[in-house]
C-alpha cells in the first residue's frame, strides 16, 4: 500500500514529535530547518497509519538498520516499507515483500545532471518527450526506488540502474504536482 501526504505545510510539529518515537524524535530534531522535521516526521507518521490500517499496530515503529543504511522494523522484520519526500510531498509504502519507492516535485534540471545520470537511450527518450522534465523524473523515480529496494542508495554509476531490473515490477504515478514510483520483486 501506499500513503501519501501532500500537505506537510500543514502539520503540526508539536503534535507530531509528541506523537513519534524518541528514536524518530532525535532523527527529525537534527533537521537544521523546519521544513527537513516536517518531512522526517510525515513519513514517519504515515508508516504509523499504515501500520495500523493495514496490520492493526499499534506501537511507534523502531528501526533498526542494514549495512547499507536500510531501515527495517525492529519488532515486526517481514513488514517491508519505503519512505520518500520531496518539496511538500511525504510518502510511505508499505508491503509484505521488499519495497523501493521514490517522490519527486518535478523541477529543472541540468543537463549535465541528465548527462550524468542517464544512459543513452534515456537521454534520448528526454529530448524525444514532449515534456522532457516528467520523463527525466520517470526515470529518476524508477532508478532511485530501484536501489532503496536494494538498500544500495545513490551510487556513483546511475546510468545502468534500470539495466538491472531483471524480476522487478514498477509502478509509477504522475499527478499534476509530483510523480512517484515503487517497486517491489514479481512475485513468482
Amino acid at each position: 500500500m501506499v500513503y501519501i501526504d501532500e500537505n506537510i505545510s500543514e502539520l503540526d510539529l508539536a503534535a507530531a514529535l509528541a506523537e513519534v518515537s524518541a528514536q524518530r524524535r532525535e532523527q527529525a530534531l537534527k533537521f537544521r530547518y523546519e521544513s527537513g522535521r516536517r518531512l522526517s516526521l510525515a513519513v514517519y507518521l504515515l508508516l504509523k497509519k499504515a501500520l495500523r490500517e493495514e496490520y492493526d499496530i499499534m506501537d511507534n515503529p523502531i528501526f533498526g538498520y542494514q549495512a547499507g543504511g536500510k531501515p527495517f522494523l525492529i519488532d515486526y522484520p517481514d513488514i517491508h516499507f519505503s519512505f520518500s519526500h520531496s518539496g511538500h510531498v511525504a510518502l510511505c509504502a508499505v508491503s509484505n515483500q521488499p519495497v523501493g519507492a521514490d517522490v519527486e516535485v518535478p523541477r529543472q534540471v541540468s543537463p549535465s545532471l541528465i548527462r550524468f545520470t542517464m544512459n543513452d537511450q534515456e537521454q534520448a527518450q528526454i529530448e524525444a518527450s514532449p515534456n522532457p522534465t516528467m520523463q527525466f523524473f520517470h526515470f529518476w523515480t524508477r532508478k532511485e526506488a530501484l536501489l532503496k529496494l536494494t538498500g544500495e542508495g545513490i551510487r556513483n554509476d546511475m546510468k545502468m540502474v534500470l539495466c538491472e531490473t531483471d524480476g522487478c515490477h514498477f509502478e509509477t504515478i504522475q499527478t499534476g504536482d509530483y510523480i512517484y514510483s515503487i517497486v517491489n520483486h514479481r512475485k513468482m
